[in-house]
C-alpha cells in the first residue's frame, strides 16, 4: 500500500519516536480546550476524592490527540496506564488478564474500542459498573458463574466510529467528549513546540505554512514538520525556512488546503467522472481503487470540514469550492 504523507494512522517509524513530540501534562497540551478543561476539573475532583476518574469515552477523526490524552491523564492522576486495542483482546479471557493486574485507580485505554469482540464487550459491562468479573466455569447442567473482584480502574476508550459503538457500552461511560479538527493557530503552536523539541531552527513562516497544509490534524503536522527537516538537512544544510518548506511540499504533493493526491483523485473522479455528482461513495472507491473505509475515514472527514465535499442522500457531490480549487469552474453547474 502507498504510503501518504496525510495517512492519520501511526506507520512503523512514528511508534517508535512519536512519543518524544508528545506533550506529558495537560497544560501543554493544545487544542480541545472544551474537553481539556472540563478533564481537568474532573481529575482533580477524582484526586480530592481519591477515587477513579469516571469512564471515558474520546471520538473523533484519527491523529487528534486521543491516546496522548489518554497519557496525560494516568500522569495526572499518577497512576500506570495499560495501553491495547480492541482487535487485541479476542477473547474473554484476555480481558480478564488484563483487568486483573491493574491496581486501584490505574487507567485502562482501549483504542478502536469499537472493534472489541461481543463476548469481550459484556465482560466488560460488569467492569465497568461493579468492578467484577462474572467468569463462566464449566459446561453444560455442571457450569456455574463465578464473581472475582477486581481494582477499581478507569477505562478509557477511543473510537473513530462512536455510532459503531453499542448503546450498553455507550452509556457506561461518564465522560465522553467529541474531538475536532484543529484550526490553524492550535496546530501554529503544536508545530513550535514539536520544533523546540527536535532542536529546529524554523521560521514563522514555515510553522503558518505546514499549518495551513495539515488537514486540521496534529498527526500530520508533525509528520510533515520532519520532512522539512530531512529536506532541510540535506538540501540547505539544516536551514529550515520558506524556501525549503515549500520544496518539500511540492515534492510530497502536498497543495495549499492540505489536499494529497488521493483526495485530489476522488474529486475529479466525482466531477470528471460523474459530472459532478451525486454519487455512492462504493462506486467511487471502485473507480480509484481504493477501500471505502479509507475514504470514509481519512479523506472525507476533512474533503467535508474544507467544503470540497457534501453527502446527499443520493450520494456524494463535489462542491463549487472544489471545482475552483482543481481550476474546473467551466465545468460547475448550479444546482437546478
Amino acid at each position: 500500500m502507498e504510503e501518504r504523507i496525510t495517512n492519520t494512522n501511526l506507520n512503523s517509524e512514528e511508534c517508535n519516536n512519536e512519543y518524544t513530540l508528545r506533550p506529558q501534562n495537560i497544560d501543554e497540551f493544545c487544542g480541545q480546550t472544551n474537553a481539556k478543561d472540563n478533564l481537568s476539573i474532573y481529575i482533580k475532583a477524582a484526586k480530592l476524592r481519591n477515587e477513579p476518574l469516571d469512564h471515558v469515552l474520546f471520538y473523533g477523526p484519527p491523529g487528534l490527540g486521543k491516546t496522548t490524552l489518554a497519557g496525560i491523564i494516568a500522569n495526572e492522576l499518577g497512576v500506570e496506564i495499560k495501553i491495547t486495542s480492541g482487535p487485541a483482546i479476542e477473547r474473554a479471557g484476555d480481558l480478564a488478564a488484563i483487568l486483573t493486574n491493574l491496581n486501584d485507580n490505574d487507567v485502562l485505554f482501549i483504542d478502536e474500542i469499537h472493534r472489541l469482540n461481543r463476548a469481550v464487550e459484556e465482560v466488560l459491562y460488569s467492569a465497568m459498573e461493579d468492578y467484577a468479573l462474572d467468569i463462566i466455569i464449566g459446561k453444560g447442567p455442571s457450569a456455574r458463574s463465578l464473581r472475582i473482584d477486581i481494582a477499581k480502574f478507569t477505562l478509557i476508550g477511543a473510537t473513530t466510529r462512536a455510532g459503531s459503538l453499542s448503546a450498553p457500552l455507550r452509556d457506561r461511560f461518564g465522560i465522553i467528549s467529541k474531538f475536532e479538527l484543529y484550526n490553524k493557530e492550535e496546530l501554529a503552536e503544536i508545530l513550535e513546540r514539536s520544533a523546540k523539541v527536535l532542536k529546529l531552527n524554523a521560521d514563522i513562516e514555515s510553522i503558518k505554512e505546514l499549518a495551513l497544509r495539515s488537514r486540521g490534524t496534529p498527526r500530520i503536522a508533525n509528520r510533515l514538520l520532519k520532512r522539512v527537516r530531512d529536506f532541510s538537512e540535506v538540501k540547505s544544510n539544516g536551514k529550515l525556512d520558506m524556501d525549503i518548506t515549500g520544496q518539500t511540499l511540492k515534492a510530497l504533493q502536498v497543495d495549499e488546503l492540505g489536499l494529497e493526491k488521493l483526495d485530489r483523485e476522488i474529486l475529479l473522479t466525482i466531477i470528471k467522472g460523474f459530472n459532478g455528482g451525486p454519487v455512492g461513495i462504493e462506486t467511487i472507491a471502485s473507480a480509484i481503487g481504493e477501500e471505502r473505509v479509507t475514504l470514509e475515514d481519512v479523506n472525507e472527514p476533512f474533503l467535508i470540514q474544507a467544503g470540497l465535499l457534501y453527502r446527499t442522500q443520493k450520494g456524494r457531490m463535489a462542491s463549487k469550492k472544489a471545482y475552483k480549487h482543481l481550476g474546473l469552474e467551466t465545468l460547475f453547474k448550479e444546482e437546478e
